[in-house]
Parts: structure tokens; C-alpha cells; sequence
């Protein structure tokens, strides 16, 4: 602004400048010209002049006189010339008798002429007057006349004083748009025009914009101005500014308030029909002018948006309660009940929810009944104010019929809203004493919505509303579907994680083992606890082995689902493979932790990375006859080792990997039990939760087992019942096994050197042995297989040969060598010499095998007790 201000200023100062100078030399040569006419027509009607033209000798008269005349005159030259314009006189002598120049033919007819030529004293501004005699014949000319470097050295000499002059005004015009943008801009909070203009057009917009009337009254008592709210709510002209308040015929009171500028705040005065809410502010109060200003508002129309909103919002919580409330779990009936929880008495007084039977259990209905009937449906859920009202109990299986309103909206897929119950004939078809009763208890109105999620329809919700509360309209309908299609999609997540954790715990259920197998080494019992939320990986197996063993073992595959379960039964029957195989528990542990990384490989994509499945395992082999127990764990936690005396504790093991990392060996640790000690096996889910830290868990499982004298079964039961959480989130797992010795006089075992001689006596002993324990019997098929056996060990292997007859629910014949050399079964030809070794001896035997110690190798066979 300013320095438009400026420009402005600095244009109309030049612009006077050149005005004054442009001015001056025109006044400067109009001047010049009046002074040369002057001049020439004084001279040219002196006395005397026509008779000295007319002498003999006119220039010598003429010329002193033309001299000083021009001087007194102040020209720079006078000329006398005869007709013919032939120069009498001049100030340069020299050019006396030479023609005049210039325009003469205008004066030689008598005319005056005026004009700029360039002469002989350069550029000059002269006036040529005719001589005339008495009969006004030209006789002869006067010319006078100045020089224009005369006339432009006066103007020149002037123009320092006029550019002063307007400097000066530059300068002063400069300061005071300086002052007045200064005082413009604190007085507009330095906005600009631009802002100045938008801020106007903004605010003009808005003032007329908003609901709520705005009047401004000067300190005269006359409007200044009213917005078109203002002008609605007090009925007010068009003309209406400048008009004072007393005289627009409000009424008096609002009158006398808008005039008085007086402080109001909410006050309501009538209007006509209306109640007018004013709030009046004098403006005068910091500095402002004289007045007041006050803004109105409809207090009729703000209780019914008030109502509206409130109603709106209310709508709004319920809904936003309801995505909160609804489907904390993925139980179906839970999830129904939250439903009618969260509805009455909110929504409605009673809410009811009615679901197809396939649906509890995790499958999709039919769509409808037959002949356009709703199937039937079992009442999972009610919620209401009292419970003496006549609807169908949660647990009644029932069918709606055709006509009522239930079945119409389940076979359409659509809501129903029944604003009056006593005028719906349809509804009453369903059971007319149960229908009046529920008339007469004060059911009015009824809301059905279909519970409908991903084209599954699964039963219908249903809304009541009694006596004392409005009845239904199109707006509850609306909000009823929201709620339903909330809940819809939270039964079906249910209703699928039902079928989904049904057929993942019938998987589970499947690939576990059945029941415990018979063995004499230990006391066994176990528990196995499914997770809630979803089947998990945990696996537990007892596997008797050869020489009256038994292996215990305990997994658990990281996750939970179908998945893991499949990958828990194919670790399940891997264990039992490598068991028969008789090897050591680290090996097998190394043989399993191959297993898992193919099984990564497999489930992982072309071009994608493995991922590890991740699992733990504990494996144990118990030994009756030494009491010894060889045990290996990968990434698992420690067993419990509950002694006789009832002192608890966790022996340290070395600690492998979990399955499925590879390329780090396991290590297996061997601990002596005494008879009548437990080994507690357990997977982490029963230690560990996400309220109880392992360590925690450890401690009360610890206080828990140090109870001397308890069964298995009596060590399971407090187990559980100490350390199952209230929300189970994980499998869990428990093998508790008591540990039982083999009888002396149930073993029996000799030593023998490498000599083929002593075959013979090795049989007279077993026998003799079979005889003590009354199986003669089994002598002669005894004596065959101990034959071949020490025969093969004396002529395949090195040092002595070990014998051992175990008698437990078989008859179990063991030969030791120093040989690590397992033999193989082969079919002799008829020629052939040899080979029918093994063969009578797995015809003979209903078991046999090889396993390895740390000396060589053991071959076993069992037969059958007689």
C-alpha cells in the first residue's frame, strides 16, 4: 500500500514539474511574442515614418531610431523594410539592404503576422506589422522580434526553483503516505488489501451464513446492520439499516433490550411464535464506538437439534459399545448373550436371539425350512428387565411359523419392524395363548433382523418393547440392523472357530495315543488338556522296548492349529519309528531334528525361505533291571524327580536346541533311580501363563509334587488342579511315571569266553534256569536260539560273550559281543551250507533285533510266557 501510495505521489509530482516547466515557457513565449507585436506596431504608427520611407535616404533616419527603440523596447532586433521586404534597418549593419526573412505576404495586404523563423540572429519569434499611409496604402514593414535562446535561458533559470519546489513536495507527500500506511497497517494488525478484502469477504459471507442472527445498533439507537438470521427470527425489512429499533415493531421488550446496551446473556424473549434466546454486548467497552451488539438464536428449534443430537449420539455409543462388547470370545452362545446384553435395556427392553442347531456346533444351516418356514431354532441367548415374561426360554428348541414376522424376515434375509403387535394378524399364528400372553404382559412393538455374515444364514435377533416406551420407528430399524450385522459376523468368526477347533482337537485327538500299553517298569498316568483358544501341538507317548525298557516321551510343536497338529502327529510317529530302531535318545533326538528341517523345507515355497516350525522334545528310556534312566532334551524344560521320601527336584540335563535349528548335537544324561521314585514329564503350557512366569510355575509344581506316597493318579489330579490357569491359552501335557525294579530271581546271567566249546554248557544252563522257573517248555526252542545266537557272537565277533534271560511279560533271550557288526537275516538256498541262522531264529522268536551299547551290541528275541 505504501509504496502504491508512493508511486502515486512521485507521478503526480513529475507529472506537475513538467506542468510548471511546460507552462513556463509557454508563458515565456506568448511573452515574447506580445513584446515583439508590441514593439513592431509602436514603431510602425510613429509620426514621421511614412515620410521617411518615403525619403531620399530612409535607413540612415531609420537606422539609429530602430536602435534605440529595440533597446528601450527590450527585443533583440527591429526591422524596417520597404513593401518588398528589403531591410532599411538592422542590429547587424551588415545586412542592411538584404530581403527580410520571413513571412510577408499576409502584411503586404495589411495583416499582422506572428511566427518563428530562423533569421539571421538565429531561431526568433517575430511579429511583421504594415506601414500604412493615410489612404491604408502599405508603404512599408516593422518587424520586432526575439530570439528563442532568449526566451529558453529565463524558463532554464527558473527550473532549479520549480524541481525545489517539487522535491520538497515529493518529500512531504512521501512522509505522509509513510505516516498513513503506518497508521493503516496497525490499525488493520498489519493485513494487507488482498487480506483486507478477503477477510471482509469472509467475514461478510459468514455474518450471513450462520444460524444465528446478528444485530449491531449504533449509539443513536439505529440499526447499523442485521444479518439475514436477524432478519428471519425478528421479521425484519430489508431496508432495515439505518432505521432506528424503536420503530420496527418488535416487540417491546426486545426493542427496549436491543437499544438499552445492556448486558444479556441468554435471554429468552418471545417472538411472535418463537422464543428467542439474546445475548447483547455493548461495544464500547475497549475503546469501540458507541453501541451494542446482539446475536439471537431460535431456542424452539435448538431444543429439537439438541434432541436430535442427543439421540444421534446416544445411537452413535451404543454402536461403538457394541463393536467393543460384542465377540470378545469365539464362543457362539457367549457372543449371543453379548449381544442381548449390550441392546436391553439400551435399544429395547427385551432382546432375544434364536440360533440354527448346526450353527452351535459349528456348521451352516439351511437356508430355510420347508414351505417358506424358518428352520428350527434353539432360543441361545435372552436379556431383558425382569424374568416373568412369557417368551421362550434360552434352551427351547422351537419353530416359527410361516406367517409371523420371525420366519418372514429368516426366509427373506430382511428386517421386520412391527410397530404395533396387537394389529399384526401374522404374528399370532404362532401360538395364540403364548402370543396373547405376551400382549397382555405389555409387548407392544417388534424389531426381527436376520442374522446373515458372508452369505451364511445362521438365525434371527429380536427386539422388544413394552409398555412405557415409544414404540419402534424406521430410524430403530436401522440402528437394529447395525447391532445384528455386528453380531452377525462375530457368531460366524465363532461359528467358523468351532468347526475349525472341532476338527483340529478331533485331528489332535487322533493322532494321540489311545490308552497307556502294558509294561512292568513303571506306574503310569497322564493328563492332556486341549487349549480353549485353539489346538496346539503338545504330544505325549510311552513306548515299551526291548529288555522290559519303556521310553517316555513329551513334545510340544511351537503354534497352534491344524497345523500344528499335523506336525505333531508326524513327529509322533517318527518317534515311534526311531524308537524300533532302538537308539540311543540323543541319536533319535538327531534323527528327529533332521525330520523337522524337511518338514520346513516342504511347507516353504519355490522362492521362499524355510521357516522353522520350531519344536521340544524330552526323551527318556527307562532300564528295570539296572534302574537307570538315559534322557535327552531338545530346547524342553527339565523333568521333575520326586524321590521316595518325597523331596522334589530338577535334575540338570544337557540342554539341546530346539528341534529344527540343526547342526548342534544333543547330549543325553543318565540318572539312577530308586524304586518307587516318579519322573514327572510336562510341556510348558502348564508352568507357564500370561499372568505366571515359568520360574513361578516351577516353584508351586515343585511344592505341589513334594507330597511322599501319592499314586500317579493322585499326583496328576493336584497338578492340575494347582497349576491349570482359568483361561487355558496352551496345551498341556503331563506324564508322571513311578519308577518299579526287575526282581532278582527274574534275571539271569552268565559270561562266556570265546570258545565254541562252551555252547554246549551254555544250553545245560539255560535250561537248568527255565527248569527253576518252572517253563520247561520253552527249553528246546530256548536252546535253539541261544544257540545261534553265541554260535554267531564266537565266530563273527571278539571277546567274551555275555548271556542274560529276562523273564517279564516275555521270555527275553540277549547275547552281548564286543562287535558293533549288526548281522543280517538271509535266506539260504538248498545247496547252500549256511545261513539259516537267523532265519530259525526269527521263525522261532515272535521278536527279535539288534541295538547298540557303548561296548558293542546286544541281539535280542522274545518269545511268548508259556
Amino acid at each position: 500500500m505504501f509504496l502504491l501510495q508512493l508511486l502515486i505521489v512521485l507521478l503526480l509530482v513529475v507529472a506537475a514539474v513538467v506542468t510548471l516547466v511546460l507552462q513556463a515557457r509557454s508563458d515565456r513565449f506568448q511573452a515574447a511574442r506580445d513584446r515583439s507585436l508590441a514593439a513592431a506596431q509602436a514603431f510602425a504608427h510613429a509620426p514621421g515614418l511614412v515620410e521617411t520611407l518615403r525619403g531620399p535616404d530612409p535607413s540612415k533616419v531609420l537606422q539609429p531610431l530602430t536602435e534605440a527603440a529595440r533597446k528601450e523596447a527590450g527585443v533583440d532586433f527591429i526591422v524596417v523594410t520597404d513593401r518588398e521586404g528589403v531591410r532599411y534597418t538592422h542590429p547587424r549593419p551588415e545586412l542592411i539592404g538584404k530581403r527580410f526573412i520571413g513571412t510577408i505576404a499576409p502584411s503586404q495586404a495589411g495583416h499582422v503576422t506572428v511566427e518563428s523563423v530562423n533569421g539571421p540572429l538565429g531561431e526568433e519569434v517575430q511579429a511583421v506589422v504594415p506601414v500604412e499611409d493615410d489612404h491604408g496604402n502599405v508603404v512599408g514593414l516593422v518587424s520586432s522580434g526575439l530570439k528563442v535562446s532568449s526566451v529558453s535561458s529565463a524558463v532554464d533559470r527558473q527550473l532549479p526553483l520549480v524541481l525545489a519546489a517539487g522535491g520538497a513536495a515529493l518529500a512531504l507527500a512521501t512522509g505522509g503516505a509513510a505516516l498513513v500506511s503506518r497508521r493503516l497497517r496497525r490499525q488493520t494488525h498489519g493485513l494487507g488489501p488482498s487480506e483486507m478484502t478477503r477477510m471482509y469477504e469472509h467475514h461478510d459471507a459468514v455474518l450471513h451464513a450462520v444460524r444465528e442472527g446478528v444485530v449491531i445498533v449504533g449509539g443513536d439507537g439505529r440499526v447499523l446492520l442485521a444479518n439475514d438470521e436477524a432478519r428471519r427470527l425478528l421479521d425484519l425489512p430489508q431496508d432495515v439499516e439505518g432505521r432506528p429499533v424503536t420503530g420496527l415493531g418488535l416487540d417491546p421488550r426486545m426493542a427496549e433490550l436491543l437499544a438499552s446496551r445492556r448486558v444479556a446473556n441468554d435471554e429468552v424473549l418471545p417472538v411472535g411464535d418463537r422464543l428467542i434466546a439474546v445475548n447483547n454486548r455493548p461495544t464500547d467497552r475497549r475503546g469501540g464506538p458507541p453501541g451494542s451488539v446482539a446475536t439471537l438464536r431460535d431456542s424452539t428449534e435448538l431444543r429439537a437439534l439438541a434432541g436430535k443430537a442427543e439421540a444421534a449420539r446416544e445411537r452413535l455409543k451404543l454402536l461403538y459399545d457394541a463393536s467393543v462388547a460384542i465377540g470378545t470370545t469365539l464362543d457362539v452362545q457367549r457372543t449371543a448373550e453379548e449381544l442381548t446384553q449390550v441392546a436391553s435395556p439400551r435399544f429395547t427392553d427385551y432382546a432375544t436371539v434364536d440360533l440354527a442347531e448346526p450353527v452351535l456346533r459349528g456348521d451352516e444351516p439351511r437356508m430355510v425350512g420347508v414351505g417358506g418356514e424358518a428352520p428350527e431354532l434353539r432360543r441361545v441367548a435372552l436379556s431383558g428387565a425382569r424374568d416373568d415374561h412369557p417368551l421362550y426360554r434360552a434352551g427351547e428348541v422351537h419353530r416359527f411359523a410361516a406367517p409371523t414376522p420371525q420366519a418372514t424376515g429368516f426366509v427373506s434375509g430382511k428386517a421386520i419392524l412391527v410397530p404395533d403387535l396387537s394389529a399384526s394378524a401374522g404374528w399370532r399364528t404362532q401360538d395364540v395363548e403364548r402370543t396373547q400372553e405376551i400382549l397382555d404382559y405389555g409387548f407392544h412393538s417388534l424389531i426381527t433382523v436376520p442374522l446373515k455374515a458372508r452369505g451364511v444364514l445362521m438365525g434371527i435377533a429380536n427386539f422388544w418393547r413394552t409398555e412405557g416406551n415409544d414404540t419402534f420407528e424406521e430410524d430403530d430399524l436401522s440402528l437394529a440392523e447395525e447391532l445384528a450385522a455386528r453380531a452377525a459376523v462375530c457368531i460366524d468368526n465363532a461359528r467358523r472357530f468351532t468347526r475349525e477347533h472341532a476338527m483340529a482337537v478331533t485331528l489332535q485327538h487322533s493322532l494321540l495315543p489311545r490308552g497307556l500299553p502294558e509294561q512292568n517298569a513303571l506306574d503310569i498316568a497322564y493328563r492332556y488338556l486341549p487349549a480353549q483358544a485353539g489346538v496346539g501341538g503338545d504330544w505325549f507317548d510311552v513306548i515299551p522296548l526291548p529288555g522290559a525298557r519303556v521310553a517316555m516321551v513329551v513334545g510340544d510343536v511351537v503354534g497352534h492349529g491344524l497345523h500344528a497338529a499335523a506336525t505333531m502327529g508326524r513327529l509322533r510317529t517318527a518317534v515311534q519309528n526311531f524308537s524300533a530302531l532302538d537308539l540311543p535318545p540323543d541319536e533319535l533326538l538327531g534323527h528327529l531334528d533332521e525330520l523337522v528341517g524337511r518338514i520346513d523345507q516342504e511347507s516353504a515355497g519355490p522362492d521362499e525361505e524355510a521357516a522353522i516350525a520350531g519344536a521340544t522334545c524330552l526323551y527318556a528310556i527307562y532300564d528295570p533291571a539296572t534302574g537307570v534312566c538315559a534322557m535327552a532334551r531338545a530346547g524342553h524344560p527339565l523333568p521333575a524327580l520326586v524321590h521316595p521320601d518325597g523331596s522334589v527336584e530338577f535334575p540338570e540335563l544337557p540342554a539341546g536346541p530346539p528341534l529344527g535349528l540343526g547342526g548342534l548335537p544333543f547330549e543325553a544324561g543318565e540318572l539312577e533311580l530308586a524304586e518307587g521314585s516318579s519322573l514327572v514329564l510336562y510341556t510348558d503350557g502348564l508352568v507357564e501363563d500370561r499372568k505366571r512366569d515359568i520360574d513361578a510355575g516351577l516353584a508351586i509344581l515343585r511344592d505341589t509334587l513334594a507330597h511322599p506316597g501319592r499314586t500317579p493318579e493322585e499326583a496328576c489330579d493336584a497338578v492340575i488342579s494347582a497349576l491349570l490357569p482359568a483361561r487355558q491359552r496352551d496345551d498341556i501335557a503331563l506324564l508322571v511315571a513311578r519308577t518299579r525294579r526287575l526282581a532278582a530271581d527274574r534275571s539271569a546271567e552268565w559270561e562266556l569266553p570265546s570258545d565254541p566249546a562252551v555252547v554246549s554248557r551254555a544250553r545245560a544252563d539255560v535250561t537248568q534256569q527255565l527248569s527253576d522257573w518252572g517253563m520247561d517248555e520253552a527249553a528246546f526252542t530256548t536252546e535253539l536260539i541261544l544257540s545261534e545266537l553265541i554260535t554267531n557272537a564266537i565266530r563273527h565277533a571278539s571277546g567274551p560273550v555275555r548271556v542274560r534271560l529276562l523273564r517279564d511279560r516275555a521270555l527275553i533271550c540277549e547275547v552281548a559281543d564286543g562287535s558293533s557288526t549288526s548281522p543280517h537275516l538271509r535266506y539260504a538256498a538248498a545247496e547252500d551250507e549256511g545261513g539259516r541262522g537267523l532265519f530259525l531264529v526269527a521263525q522261532l522268536a515272535e521278536r527279535w533285533g539288534t541295538r547298540y551299547t557303548p561296548e558293542g551290541k546286544v541281539i535280542w528275541a522274545e518269545q511268548p510266557l508259556p
